[in-house]
């Protein structure tokens, strides 16, 4: 594992001591978070919450790692707070190539932290602790503090959501849409019972997987699926097709492919975030609308390696004074995408000259 440069110890302890004393009212004063520039990888396809400016565009180009959306924006902040020494070098997390076209995997992603590579993930990743470990059940990350709510809920076309109001009103006659890998996922699976609350599939569900190939769930732990780690034997996913009357799921890894799904009538639903979903809803012009908000809540961080401690306890602190401990979050983003900037500044003209 990546290990950040070696600081004495005296200044270790004094950091993490300043970090970790909750002060509150003036900033602490830090020592620098990192004397060198930090790689950030981050996932391209998540808007409004982390995004490429093109997406479509060659991998090694500028439009492709440009950043955009609520992360980047924070990411910027960070930056502009003086005193730290953040510095980031952003590049998006490669695609898939595929005959239909570019997907983005999301499964996973948070682990490139521990990779040479990258110092910090990005993605609206929805912080668990099983995620910070890698298949050989080892932990190799850390998720700093959220900083960004999110509630589940379903995507659908306008007529239909009446129908549709509440997850329960799915049937077998409803096909549904989901992201593998993700929180959408999982909570739309324990929602309409198709997993029980260890992720284990319904016995007699059946997994269509890539390459072709059929298996039926029977109601072992061998048929697992969690927003951390599914069993190995159902990674290539492509459908679900549990007992009746529960609906169908079927697995989609782009949010282009989600919405002409949607859009087309090829599924009834798209499961994911209330952001992302409300996001499209908008864009839509009326199109969809977004039902069945999921009452449980959850909080999304970034990724570092679990060895980053002088880090992860730097970004914790000034994550904290720029949301001013979570006060400021996606909706006042959503409204003035600059407001993490503005109090970056503010912070910024409140340190002794």
């Amino acid at each position: 594992m990546k290990r950040l440069k070696a600081l004495p110890w005296w200044m270790s302890c004094l950091a993490l001591c300043l970090v970790l004393s909750g002060c509150d009212g003036d900033r602490a004063v830090l020592g620098r978070c990192a004397d060198r520039v930090l790689n950030v990888g981050f996932y391209a396809d998540f808007v409004p919450l982390s995004y490429s400016q093109d997406n479509q565009a060659p991998t090694n180009s500028e439009a492709y790692n440009a950043h955009r959306g609520y992360e980047a924006d924070l990411l910027t902040a960070l930056e502009a707070l003086e005193g730290t020494g953040l510095s980031f070098s952003r590049r998006g997390i490669v695609p898939d190539e595929t005959t239909a076209g570019r997907t983005f995997p999301f499964g996973g992603i948070w682990l490139l932290a521990a990779e040479p590579g990258y110092d910090l993930i990005s993605g609206g990743i929805t912080i668990r602790d099983d995620r910070t470990r890698n298949a050989a059940g080892q932990q190799v990350v850390a998720f700093t503090s959220g900083h960004v709510g999110f509630r589940q809920s379903l995507l659908v076309r306008s007529g239909d959501a009446q129908r549709l109001a509440e997850h329960s009103d799915l049937t077998e006659n409803d096909v549904v849409s989901v992201h593998r890998g993700t929180t959408g996922e999982e909570r739309l699976l324990q929602l309409v019972g198709i997993v029980d609350d260890r992720g284990v599939l319904m016995a007699g569900t059946q997994v269509i997987r890539t390459p072709p190939g059929t298996l039926t769930a029977d109601g072992s732990a061998a048929y697992t699926i969690t927003a951390a780690m599914p069993s190995p034997r159902l990674a290539d996913r492509q459908r679900l097709i549990p007992p009746v009357p529960l609906p169908q799921v079927v697995i989609h890894t782009s949010e282009d492919q989600q919405l002409g799904a949607l859009r087309n009538g090829d599924v009834t639903a798209v499961a994911r975030g209330e952001i992302g979903n409300s996001d499209a809803a908008v864009d839509s012009g009326g199109v969809f609308e977004v039902t069945a908000l999921d009452p449980q809540s959850e909080y999304g961080g970034f990724a570092v390696d679990v060895d980053a401690v002088e880090l992860l306890a730097c970004l914790n602190k000034d994550i904290g004074l720029l949301t001013d401990n979570r006060r400021i979050g996606y909706r006042e983003w959503a409204a003035n995408p600059t407001v993490f900037l503005e109090r970056a500044e503010a912070l910024n003209a409140e340190q002794p000259r």
